[in-house]
């Protein structure tokens, strides 16, 4: 475990810093937000949560992700994430959704099992209409709602949130029970997508915001 120099470099900030929807400091350490259009429950599906978990680990290998914590839920996922040094953020998350959108459509089309295709597919098809870059059709919701994460304190509070999303929504009863997210991960277990891990376990030197 580990804490990123970054966070050490931005202990004169005050508060979490929200951009709009624009990713400006590349390589700081984020709190990502991406949902499924019309809030849609795609994710209900094993088949869906793996090409998100595969993606994710290609994103890792091939393009300068490092991710710190995750949660899939039904029609949406939260990510603390950050860029490699000479990588940029927006471009791997950009990349990222687009590439899933494609794949999880292409298999929705291909997937003869999925009773719920047809609805889903005119939704998609619906939204798209609001895209203007987009005709056919619209998976995720344009906007990822990034937040910057500055210190310590706003790191592990947005780590605990994410961790302890499926217990509040009555998935599970424990964290580590919820098999994608990287909650097993921070109680020494093994998990589906390889995260790097913070130590939380001592904030001696660190300005408490």
């Amino acid at each position: 475990m580990f804490v990123p120099d970054c966070i050490c470099d931005t202990l004169h900030s005050k508060r979490n810093k929200i951009h709009g929807n624009k990713i400006i400091n590349q390589n700081s350490i984020h709190f990502i937000t991406s949902t499924v259009v019309g809030w849609i429950d795609v994710f209900s599906r094993e088949d869906y949560r793996k090409i998100i978990i595969e993606s994710l680990s290609y994103c890792k290998e091939e393009k300068g992700l490092i991710v710190y914590a995750f949660v899939i839920m039904s029609n949406h996922l939260h990510l603390v994430v950050q860029a490699k040094d000479g990588c940029q953020l927006s471009n791997i998350i950009r990349d990222f959704k687009k590439f899933t959108s494609k794949k999880i459509i292409k298999t929705i089309l291909g997937n003869s099992q999925e009773s719920r295709s047809e609805w889903m597919l005119r939704l998609f098809k619906y939204y798209a209409k609001f895209n203007s870059s987009n005709n056919t059709y619209q998976f995720w919701q344009q906007y990822n709602k990034p937040i910057e994460l500055v210190s310590p304190k706003w790191i592990k509070q947005k780590i605990d949130y994410i961790h302890l999303n499926p217990v509040r929504n009555g998935l599970v009863d424990s964290i580590e029970d919820y098999k994608y997210s990287s909650a097993k991960q921070y109680m020494g277990k093994e998990g589906l997508l390889e995260v790097e891990l913070l130590d939380f376990g001592s904030m001696q030197g660190y300005i408490e915001m």
